[in-house]
């Protein structure tokens, strides 16, 4: 079997070939796809580039590390392009973690490269499937090469720059909102003690009303950035039981207005709100459970509006009731209520609709008629 030589370390001149030696054996086959597997740091971009062939075989042959910063963006493209044949089938493909790829990802976008950014679950689970007993940087990225080449992949776009802004603003009023807890639980404390320091109660009180005229202020910019159609879409999402303008703002802001969003199950996936389950014949069955790897914001975003349907909508109190006299557990059937909510938003959104509270009546009704009477 013809197998292809390892590309010398370091620079064209050291090893058994060159470089233009190597492309030339390369070349014999045929090349279907490129990838970059980028593994992002907060300083570093490790990289790994593969490719597979129309044998269907695949190659990881090329890894090096560079600074996640402007220069070591350009130089990683000037090195990549170097070993890359076709720039048609290249495609970029990185973990999204936290804010430190977003750099990376607009930066390429610029350049005019194909990229796919996937979420850090999709690639732990992949990499249990490896024959990989050691996790390292290395491994990590050649994994996010293996896991492009393998797998058909959406690509990338830019987020509009309304719902980037929504998103930085919810999640900045959130980090207010969180600290304003955190300085309100410290005052209570304070003001409990047997002898309580009264320039402690002072500062805790000017920073509460801080808080307070810096969540005011958010307020007011999410009213500003918010184009005419995004608000009759908001306004037309309020009309679901429970949910309210900001809660209808955070899920379009986090989803960049559904735009990668294609179906109602792959949204509570994106949320972390889908159902996981681990059974293996019949000695192993573990409880079903919501997986939690998915976008952290949409989940805490749906908790309340899902309390106040429960109480006061029929149809949300008897999937809630349901569930609960099965498992006696409120928090799974509270779970089911968020995530219907959830796809109901989608279903709105996409259908530019408002909520119907009989539709699901009017559903059974002609399903009923649709029935044919048998004797």
């Amino acid at each position: 079997m013809f197998s292809y030589p390892e590309y010398p370390k370091g620079d064209n001149t050291k090893g058994n070939y060159s470089l233009t030696v190597y492309l030339k054996i390369i070349k014999m086959k045929e090349v279907l796809k490129q990838v970059l597997g980028v593994d992002v740091a907060q300083k570093e971009l490790l990289v790994s580039l593969g490719r597979v062939f129309d044998d269907f075989s695949q190659e990881i042959y090329a890894y090096n590390v560079f600074k996640n910063t402007p220069k070591g963006m350009n130089d990683l493209l000037k090195w990549a392009e170097k070993l890359i044949l076709d720039m048609t089938s290249f495609l970029v493909v990185m973990e999204a973690t936290g804010v430190y790829h977003e750099k990376f990802a607009y930066f390429l976008d610029d350049k005019g490269y194909k990229l796919s950014i996937v979420l850090p679950n999709k690639i732990s689970n992949y990499m249990r499937t490896l024959d990989t007993k050691t996790v390292t940087d290395k491994s990590c990225s050649e994994a996010i090469a293996r896991f492009g080449l393998e797998r058909k992949l959406t690509e990338w776009k830019r987020p509009n720059v309304i719902y980037k802004t929504l998103k930085q603003l919810t999640r900045e009023r959130d980090q207010i909102v969180a600290s304003r807890s955190v300085v309100k639980n410290q005052l209570h404390a304070e003001q409990s003690e047997a002898c309580p320091v009264k320039s402690t109660i002072r500062r805790c009180n000017e920073l509460i009303k801080f808080l307070n005229k810096q969540e005011a202020q958010i307020k007011i910019e999410l009213e500003e950035v918010k184009d005419q159609e995004i608000k009759d879409k908001i306004k037309k999402i309020t009309t679901i039981p429970g949910v309210g303008i900001l809660t209808a703002t955070i899920v379009l802001a986090e989803t960049n207005g559904f735009e990668l969003i294609k179906n109602k199950k792959q949204l509570t996936s994106y949320a972390g709100l889908d159902v996981r389950e681990k059974q293996s014949g019949t000695s192993v069955k573990g409880k079903p459970r919501i997986s939690k790897k998915g976008n952290r914001s949409i989940r805490k975003a749906m908790h309340f509006p899902a309390l106040s349907p429960v109480k006061h909508d029929q149809g949300y109190k008897a999937t809630y009731a349901s569930l609960v006299s099965k498992n006696g557990i409120k928090m799974k059937g509270l779970v089911a209520v968020q995530r219907k909510l959830l796809e109901l938003i989608y279903v709105i959104y996409k259908n530019d609709t408002v909520y119907d509270a009989e539709f699901e009546k009017k559903k059974r009704e002609q399903q009923i008629l649709a029935t044919p009477l048998t004797s």
